[in-house]
């Protein structure tokens, strides 16, 4: 077998072992299920509606008949009942005919339409009173009748009459059973044709998806590096948020070969320091060994440090709460710098997206800076702002602002605190990675850092605003 084949036969097989099945085929078969259920609902309570509605329109012929027997009887001069004029339907004239009438009544002989010939229609017991009576009866075999009767007494006679007509049923099954397939035949096309629109609908509504497929395989397979196809508006975020996440990939991946390089290249000139004072064995070599390795395990520290907040960044859940953060760095600070007061103030509820260790890291080395560099006063603001982004959206951001006492910095020399190594204090204990660390952290997470002067305290005033993660 080829190793493309192969390949593909394993990638089917890895699709059909995590795969929970079709998205298209769910929609069709709810659908399908769906419209079953209602067209059988729906046809039933039809096939009802009709159906009574022809077995009334036969009672109804029925009945008028019935009612026209009764509106022609009368008493006879001996005593029995017969009808002044005849009956208009000339099948009550031909023998079992399907249609029948009957006057009975109790002591009297049945007065009996010509088409019964040698039969008579059953009395019913059950039936008394002048209330109209409908029944089924099979008391002809081979032949179901409908029987509307009543009873009605007659001017000049004390016997209660009993008028019934008949007619076979065959006609009225006939109507209602083509009623019936006319509604199954119709229900099944109308189903058909609903499951294939539902169908079509859910492949034509589903391919914007089957388009996305082809567009992330083309760019996991190297063909391009973003998905450029525009989407509905319900795919399109979805889209965005994947070229998005390419993007940070590719800036992750850009930024871990740029800091190797970058780590490399700060290794590169102590280590050639090194190698050229052990070459020469000249008397300063041990100095010059403490000042480089000194060197390189800032660089190293550095770089370790950048490298675990793009680390943690990864993390989509980063969830850190700021003033917790706060008072711990308070605690650290104060058992520090017993003679300084660190004020805190602002909003106790605001959660950045940073790592707890990052955040940590950041307000320790800004706070400690202001504690060492002022006059023993340090005060801590904790707001929240909102940024507008393109495409007419909007990102919440915490903003703390770190106030000093101090002497303060003059506005052309802060861009130099930011460089590595950088220090306009060289009074004080310190390697000068402090705050380069910090701002790189920053960056990392999507924040930014400014230096500007305190209006209350009248020193540095330090400015971080880090990526809300909500309250």
């Amino acid at each position: 077998m080829p190793a493309a084949l192969a390949g593909w036969f394993s990638r089917e097989a890895r699709q059909r072992r995590h795969s929970t099945g079709s998205l298209t085929r769910r929609m069709i078969s709810i659908a399908a299920l769906w419209i079953i259920v209602l067209l059988v609902g729906g046809g039933f309570a039809l096939d009802r509606v009709l159906s009574e509605a022809i077995t009334r329109n036969f009672d109804g012929q029925l009945e008028y008949v019935l009612n026209a027997m009764i509106g022609s009887a009368e008493i006879g001069p001996d005593g029995e009942v017969r009808f002044n004029r005849p009956l208009g339907d000339q099948r009550f004239l031909e023998p079992y005919s399907g249609l029948y009438w009957q006057v009975s009544g109790t002591g009297h002989e049945p007065f009996r339409s010509r088409s019964l010939w040698d039969r008579a229609l059953r009395q019913d017991a059950k039936h008394h009173g002048r209330a109209l009576h409908v029944d089924n009866s099979d008391e002809f075999d081979g032949e179901p009748l409908r029987v509307l009767d009543r009873e009605i007494r007659l001017p000049g006679s004390e016997t209660e009459w009993r008028f019934e007509v008949a007619a076979s049923r065959a006609a009225l099954d006939d109507q209602i059973a083509v009623l019936r397939r006319t509604l199954v035949r119709s229900f099944a096309i109308l189903g058909l044709g609903l499951i294939i629109l539902a169908a079509l609908q859910a492949t034509y509504g589903l391919w914007p998806l089957r388009s996305l497929r082809r567009a992330v395989a083309s760019v996991s397979s190297g063909i391009s590096s973003r998905i450029e196809a525009r989407f509905p508006n319900e795919v399109q975020p979805l889209v965005d948020e994947l070229n998005e996440l390419l993007a940070h990939n590719e800036r992750q991946a850009e930024e871990a070969r740029r800091h190797a390089g970058n780590l490399a290249h700060a290794l590169k000139t102590p280590l050639t320091v090194l190698m050229n004072e052990a070459t020469a064995n000249t008397p300063e070599l041990a100095e010059t060994v403490v000042r480089s390795t000194t060197m390189m395990r800032r660089q190293v520290d550095h770089h370790l440090a950048r490298a675990r907040a793009v680390g943690r960044r990864a993390n989509a859940q980063a969830r850190a709460e700021v003033w917790p953060s706060l008072k711990a760095v308070e605690r650290a600070v104060n058992r520090m710098h017993r003679h300084v007061t660190v004020d805190l103030a602002g909003d106790k509820e605001a959660i950045v997206h940073v790592e707890r260790q990052d955040l940590d890291e950041i307000l320790g080395n800004l706070i400690e800076n202001a504690a060492k560099y002022g006059q023993g006063r340090v005060f801590v603001t904790v707001g929240r702002v909102v940024r507008d982004l393109p495409g007419n959206r909007k990102a919440e951001q915490v903003e703390i602002l770190i106030e000093d006492d101090g002497p303060g910095i003059p506005e052309a020399e802060r861009g130099k605190l930011f460089e590595r190594g950088a220090r306009l204090d060289t009074g004080k204990p310190g390697t000068g990675l402090g705050l380069a660390i910090v701002r790189d952290v920053i960056g990392i997470y999507g924040g930014s850092i400014t230096l500007e002067e305190s209006e209350d305290l009248g020193g540095l005033q330090i400015r971080v605003r880090l990526p809300g993660g909500g309250s």
